[in-house]
């Protein structure tokens, strides 16, 4: 029986570095010869994506809150069941830029959308699947804003006021807080060589718990 692949996250605000990282972790699953795949939310799969460009790009029209959070859980319900769940089946590890972790902190912590609300979608699309391992990059906002400011144009999202990301990064940290052996916060203001060191470290640690 093939043993199921791990489920491996990375979240964080905008512009700590998940992507960098990210890949980090896939060169360090490639030199210790286990198979993976890269994914991302929302998105991930055709159908998937195209709600991605609904949700990111700015629009004059307001987005009722609801609207938001229906389309982040419909985006993940089609990545989950036709990419997610396959690969861990077939033994591969899923790599993922941000999950159901970035609904609470965005739209529960930037929006205000009641967490026992987006707890009911994530039972309703999930079932038990939760992210084996969260890997919480952390920085300062204004040190994550400044570097995604200098990536180009900021989507609909990036353009939200500094309060707006206080707020998810304080949900980010109680949400770790409250689950220390599931989540590892990693200090993302350091030195881009030590946050790789740290990041490596982490991920060959889970590869040496899972064999």
């Amino acid at each position: 029986m093939t043993q199921r692949g791990r489920f491996i996250t990375f979240e964080g605000t905008e512009g700590v570095g998940k992507s960098t990282q990210l890949q980090i972790a896939a060169n360090t699953l490639t030199a210790l010869g286990v198979e993976f795949i890269v994914t991302r939310e929302p998105g991930g799969t055709p159908m998937a994506e195209a709600i991605r460009e609904l949700l990111l790009a700015p629009r004059e029209e307001a987005v009722n809150d609801t609207t938001e959070l229906l389309l982040m859980f419909a985006a993940r319900a089609q990545h989950l069941h036709t990419r997610i769940l396959p690969e861990l089946k077939a033994g591969r590890w899923v790599l993922c830029d941000r999950f159901t972790d970035a609904t609470f902190a965005y739209q529960g912590g930037g929006r205000g959308v009641p967490a026992e609300r987006i707890a009911l979608l994530e039972d309703l699309v999930q079932g038990d699947v939760r992210p084996d391992r969260v890997i919480l990059l952390d920085a300062p906002v204004e040190t994550g804003m400044t570097r995604a400011r200098h990536r180009g144009d900021l989507d609909r999202f990036e353009q939200e006021a500094l309060a707006f990301f206080e707020r998810i990064r304080a949900t980010y940290l109680q949400r770790a807080s409250a689950d220390p052996e599931r989540y590892q916060i990693v200090d993302a203001a350091r030195p881009l060589e030590v946050v790789t060191e740290d990041v490596v470290s982490r991920i060959t640690a889970m590869v040496a718990e899972a064999s």
